[in-house]
């Protein structure tokens, strides 16, 4: 799976995971006897083993755990053990089985308040970015009128600013749907309020095509600070062009109305 992705999304239960390590006391560092822990082990116990193994570098062990752990119904461990697969992280990369496993994830469902949201939603987003581009060489095939629920789901019942931010794209350009600029914009904004670079940029690139020059070109300005790596080529390009066709004006006016979006995103 493309790891431009991946990333974002984790970030929703990392909060989790690393409240784990500040209280986990370092055990025997190996999957045996006398670790402590063994595939009889709660599955709660097991996870944290997997956890506390993956961040001392046994990636191995991390995987054994997950494992048992998913095999008694576990989420997280099941979540963890797609990024795994997914990623080609200790285990050979397959995207066929991350898939399998990230919609197990989806189909169990979770109760409202669930500890479980934060991988639900994440599993949401991961199908349908399969979705959106097909596992080759495997039944999974591109199906974007899917993704584009997918991400409507993760997006609406949420709040996820990546999926938002897909969402976002799809409507702009009419995949898997009818284009509706006025919706991706809609969406862009949500993303962008919670500080999304992507989102941010691509929403200024629309009003400023749109005629809000100025504030268009704050947008795409205030969108290069903190750009991942995966985006600021194209982010840049974007306000390279607009800045090069705008008016001397709407220029000085859209560098001083980047100063007030980078202080205040959210508005």
């Amino acid at each position: 799976m493309p790891k431009s992705e991946l990333m974002p999304m984790k970030v929703v239960v990392m909060g989790l995971c690393l409240s784990l390590s500040s209280w986990m006391a370092p055990q025997a560092l190996a999957f045996d006897p006398q670790s402590g822990v063994s595939k009889e082990s709660g599955p709660f116990d097991l996870f944290k083993f997997g956890f506390f193994s993956y961040k001392e570098g046994r990636k191995g062990d991390a995987v054994e755990a997950y494992r048992y752990a998913a095999e008694k119904g576990h989420t997280g461990s099941r979540w963890a053990l797609a990024n795994m697969y997914a990623d080609g992280d200790g285990v050979p990369e397959n995207d066929l089985e991350a898939f399998k496993i990230y919609s197990e994830i989806a189909q169990a469902g979770v109760e409202p308040g669930s500890e479980d949201t934060g991988y639900f939603a994440n599993a949401l987003i991961a199908l349908a970015s399969y979705y959106r581009r097909g596992i080759p060489d495997s039944p999974v095939k591109i199906d974007l009128t899917q993704a584009r629920q997918l991400y409507f789901q993760a997006a609406s019942a949420f709040g996820i600013p990546e999926a938002q931010f897909q969402l976002g794209r799809m409507m702009l350009t009419g995949e898997g749907g009818s284009v509706s600029v006025h919706q991706a914009k809609k969406w862009l904004n949500r993303a962008r309020s919670k500080g999304h670079a992507g989102a941010m940029g691509l929403f200024g690139n629309i009003i400023f095509q749109e005629g809000d020059a100025a504030r268009g070109l704050a947008f795409m300005t205030a969108a290069l600070d903190h750009c991942p790596p995966k985006d600021c080529g194209w982010l840049q390009a974007n306000q390279e062009e607009a800045f090069s066709v705008a008016s001397e004006a709407d220029r000085r006016k859209g560098v001083a109305l980047a100063q007030n979006i980078r202080a205040n995103p959210d508005e």
